[in-house]
């Protein structure tokens, strides 16, 4: 042992507080050789001695000096540091062993919190090492590899995910993970239960710091403390775009027709199939059309393989642009196609489409300087009727439709269904419906006149337009036979505006012929109810010079329950032209009475369904006099349609309604019958 630990002279006698002061400053400093010395010295200063020493560890030394040797173990709790011992008086009294003993005690707790700050700082230098290692393990990486804590908030990126994305870690680290969704819709909880427990795995579109949108295969997996709790995902993330591009690519060649981009059969099935499993559980029906070329075999056979596709592909945009975007259309094979129709509420509909779908083939088809002619005969399955899957809906529209071309004059217009019961009904309602064009060109319609009676003075006070039908071989056909047509067909908007134009030229007549105004309610259905309507009313009374207080128009329940701030605006903009609205058939729909009062109306109407009780169904006559009541609240008047009876009238008069209409007082009648009427100012005879 070197002479610096065996013997260290005190020069300089310490206190008990300088002593541990140079203990401190000692072991904070100091290291090895030099430490001992210094705290040897310190012993000596602390009792006044002339030799002094710190023996480190356990160590066997030759004695420090002849007389009495002063020594003191320095332990902590669980490793002995060294020995004190002090030499050079005559003799140490027990004060000096309890001093040299504090110091000891001192000098083990300094050293063990020296030990333990070393073996930290290592602990944390190897730590710091080994993360710069694993950083750079995750750098070298190919995939793209992120962490982030439970809101979503990026805590690291490395260079996989830089070169994936483009941003680099400082522009990622601190931001939410939403920031790289590509579709602001999308909705993945972070982290959900499956995540938290690892291996989730989806493909999902991310987008670039360019903007670009990719397709990535990701994986998320649980980053947890030390104490195994959750505190975030860890994110693996691999572009996969042109494994996705390769499979939409394969996908489509195997469900779409490669010349028109349309479903092929095997789709078709699929969506049919799908699309009846909702019908199903909605009890709805569906139908399934077959359409056939007509003529396509030949121009393909004259004109080349060329034009034969063009022309498929012009006619597959056709059926397109017609039909809407949730119905379902297929090219199955050569010159034939299918259409799926599932959000219908009769089946009879489908014969609409038909006609739509052959009317859109009738322009010619300009192709290579060719003008070239095409149209289609169409069978139509039902479900559930006919069949319960697409195979076999398809296989009997099929068989209609060799029916319709078989037995049809004019083959661009055949339509069959495959139910003869049904095919029955659709050619009579095809008849009345192209009847009922040719009335529109033809002159066929006409227009009659109800008569609305005040009660009490007896006197009229308005009249109803009603359209009537009168058929060259048939004679006048019932509104019950070709309004409920023209509705589904939309010709109820043609209808309505022949109804809205005689029904003002009329009143035109009348005011110029001096006739004191009295309102003519028009009806207006709710396919008509858009905004162009004021715009056309306007129009209409300013091209016959006819005052607003001649017309009236007569709208549905149905038509205020959709869009109320549309409906609302319509109703303003027809009231500040000064015609009175009407609420027709009121009782019948379901309009809200919060609603009822904000809207711009004069007149309720009880519709005739209530009338027809009166008086002997308590019921009706309970709905009748809470309308009536209701409606004097609002500042409302009430006219009550189908009245027949004096009871009934006997009735209304007494619950307080305002007006009546019905075959007590007159029938609807034609222009010359009604101006009689109106000349006699027609009495009520009892």
């Amino acid at each position: 042992m070197s002479d610096v630990h065996a013997l260290v002279p005190a020069h300089t006698s310490l206190d008990f507080v300088g002593a541990s002061s140079a203990v401190c400053d000692a072991v904070l400093r100091l290291r090895g050789d030099t430490l001992y010395a210094a705290l040897g010295g310190a012993a000596a200063g602390l009792l006044d001695s002339a030799r002094g020493r710190f023996l480190p560890g356990a160590a066997v030394a030759a004695p420090i000096a002849p007389g009495p040797v002063l020594r003191q173990v320095v332990a902590g709790v669980s490793e002995q540091f060294g020995f004190y011992e002090v030499a050079g008086r005559p003799s140490y009294s027990a004060e000096d062993a309890r001093l040299l003993a504090g110091l000891a005690h001192l000098t083990a707790s300094l050293m063990q919190v020296h030990s333990l700050a070393q073996r930290s700082t290592h602990a944390y230098a190897q730590m710091e090492a080994q993360l710069a290692h694993q950083s750079q393990i995750l750098d070298q990486i190919h995939e793209s590899v992120l962490t982030m804590d439970q809101m979503g908030y990026i805590t690291s990126w490395n260079r996989g995910a830089e070169e994936l994305f483009g941003y680099t870690a400082l522009e990622a680290i601190g931001r939410n993970i939403l920031f790289l969704y590509a579709d602001e819709d999308e909705n993945e909880d972070m982290p959900d239960a499956f995540a938290e427990g690892g291996g989730r795995m989806m493909e999902v579109k991310r987008r670039k710091k360019s903007g670009e949108v990719f397709w990535a295969s990701l994986s998320l997996s649980p980053l947890r403390d030390l104490a195994e709790r959750p505190i975030g995902l860890i994110a693996y993330l691999t572009d996969i775009t042109e494994r996705k591009q390769a499979e939409e690519q394969l996908h489509h060649l195997a469900y779409y027709d490669e010349l028109t981009g349309l479903p092929n059969r095997t789709l078709f099935a699929r969506l049919v199939d799908q699309a009846l499993m909702v019908a199903q559980r909605n009890e709805a029906s569906g139908c399934v059309l077959f359409m056939d070329l007509n003529r396509f075999k030949r121009i393909n056979d004259t004109l080349g393989r060329r034009i034969g596709d063009e022309l498929l592909r012009q006619v597959a945009q056709r059926l397109r642009d017609t039909l809407r975007d949730e119905d379902v259309v297929a090219r199955l094979s050569g010159d034939e196609f299918a259409v799926g129709l599932f959000d219908i509420r009769q089946h009879f509909e489908a014969t609409t489409v038909a006609q739509k779908l052959q009317l859109a083939l009738d322009a010619p088809f300009l192709i290579a300087g060719h003008d070239l002619r095409v149209g289609a005969s169409i069978g139509i399955s039902v479900y559930p009727q006919d069949g319960s899957d697409a195979e076999t809906l398809l296989g009997l529209a099929d068989i209609a439709m060799e029916r319709a071309k078989q037995a049809a004059a004019n083959p661009d217009r055949s339509v069959a269904f495959y139910s003869q019961d049904m095919n029955q009904g659709m050619q009579e309602r095809m008849r009345i419906e192209s009847g009922l064009r040719q009335a529109l060109g033809n002159g066929e319609l006409i227009l009659y006149y109800q008569p609305k009676f005040e009660i009490g003075s007896d006197r009229i006070v308005g009249a109803e337009a009603l359209v009537r039908w009168v058929h060259p071989t048939r004679g006048i056909v019932p509104p019950g036979e070709f309004i409920p047509l023209a509705e589904t067909t939309g010709l109820i908007v043609q209808v309505g505006e022949w109804v809205l134009e005689q029904a003002c030229a009329q009143a035109a007549i009348w005011q110029r012929a001096g006739v004191p105004p009295f309102r003519l309610a028009v009806n207006v259905s709710a396919r008509e109810f858009t905004a162009s309507l004021p715009e056309r009313v306007a129009d209409t009374l300013a091209r016959y010079q006819l005052d607003p207080s001649w017309l009236e128009l007569e709208i549905t329940e149905s038509t205020l329950m959709h869009d109320f701030e549309r409906v609302t605006g319509i109703m303003d903009h027809i009231n500040t032209l000064g015609v009175a609205l009407s609420l027709d058939d009121f009782g019948t729909g379901y309009s809200s009475l919060s609603y009822l009062k904000r809207f711009p109306i004069d007149t309720l109407k009880i519709d005739r369904s209530f009338t027809t009780g009166i008086p002997a169904d308590g019921s009706d006559c309970a709905i009748a006099g809470t309308i009536i009541s209701m409606a004097r609240q609002l500042g409302l008047r009430v006219i009550a349609e189908g009245v027949e009876t004096v009871e009934q009238l006997d009735f209304l008069r007494e619950a307080g309604c305002d007006e009546v209409q019905g075959y007590l007082y007159s029938k609807p009648l034609p222009p010359v019958d009604f101006e009689r009427g109106l000349r006699e100012n027609w009495l009520l005879v009892a």
